[in-house]
């Protein structure tokens, strides 16, 4: 199974025109979550540093996973600290929960 999760924490406001960007690439599924923290960028004025970001993850197959990385880096990019991140990891299985088998290159991605 050669299957890669493609995770970006990018700014909420690049995340419409990031949407947009995979749509573009018919990437066939994407999950977003509101989510806290700090790393290069911190919230100084704010008691706990924190910053709102959005998570993106997108199970992928291994051929596309940097192409979506590129998409998503070129459509959140602003040039500014805060920009955010993307990684790309190794996923050894992927399961339907529905039918609960194991998930095929040519079904997920």
């Amino acid at each position: 199974m050669n299957f890669r999760k493609v995770t970006a924490i990018i700014r909420p406001d690049s995340l419409e025109k990031v949407e947009k960007a995979l749509q573009a690439l018919s990437v066939p599924g994407v999950s977003v979550t509101r989510v806290k923290g700090y790393g290069e960028y911190a919230n100084f004025y704010a008691t706990d540093w924190m910053v709102a970001h959005a998570r993106l993850e997108v199970f992928i197959g291994q051929h596309r996973a940097e192409e979506v990385a590129r998409a998503i880096m070129d459509a959140a990019h602003s040039g500014m600290e805060g920009d955010g991140i993307v990684a790309v990891l190794p996923v050894e299985s992927v399961y339907h929960i529905r039918t609960r088998e194991k998930c095929k290159l040519d079904v997920c991605d």
